[in-house]
């Protein structure tokens, strides 16, 4: 294809997105999706969230991250931070990974209730179903998309780690 037909096909291509973008715009109402921004826009803003666990500053991540409507929660594990303790068992670690991410979340503006999204991260996938009761515990009624992932953590004292996305409300 000669270069000319090319920018004529990147043209065409480019108005098909310009509509597309603007049918997004359409469907945004229920905030299923984000809302498409100009591409002169300004940068999206963000906000940085801290447990203050010193994690977050040795490894460079934030506890969550708010952008564009959506909060971000990085992979948080049963550490109490205030103390920097970790309890022996997947259930008392799985309970204060729900508290730590209730914490970041209402520092974003939001509640579990929020969760569209979380991943579960065990390295014996076996004790996961332990857990079970402490999930529908916090997330009976949301009942966010999931996923649970078998793999190995930072530290062997770690039986559970999760991560969540939340949509601001």
């Amino acid at each position: 294809m000669k270069t000319q037909e090319m920018k004529g096909a990147g043209g065409k291509l480019h108005a098909v997105a310009r509509a597309l973008l603007c049918r997004a715009d359409a469907l945004c109402a229920d905030r299923l999706i984000a809302p498409s921004q100009p591409l002169d826009a300004p940068a999206m803003t963000r906000t940085l969230i801290s447990s203050g666990s010193t994690f977050e500053q040795h490894m460079a991540y934030s506890r969550a991250v708010v952008a564009g409507g959506w909060v971000f929660v990085s992979g948080t594990t049963g550490f109490d931070y205030t103390a920097m303790t970790i309890s022996d068992g997947i259930v008392a670690q799985t309970e204060q990974c729900f508290k730590n991410i209730e914490a970041a979340l209402q520092q974003a503006g939001c509640g579990l209730n929020d969760v569209v999204r979380v991943t579960y991260v065990v390295p014996d996938a076996d004790e996961f179903p332990a857990c079970w009761p402490v999930l529908r515990k916090y997330f009976g009624d949301v009942r966010p998309a999931a996923m649970m992932i078998a793999a190995g953590l930072a530290d062997p004292r770690m039986k559970i780690e999760i991560e969540v996305t939340a949509l601001l409300p």
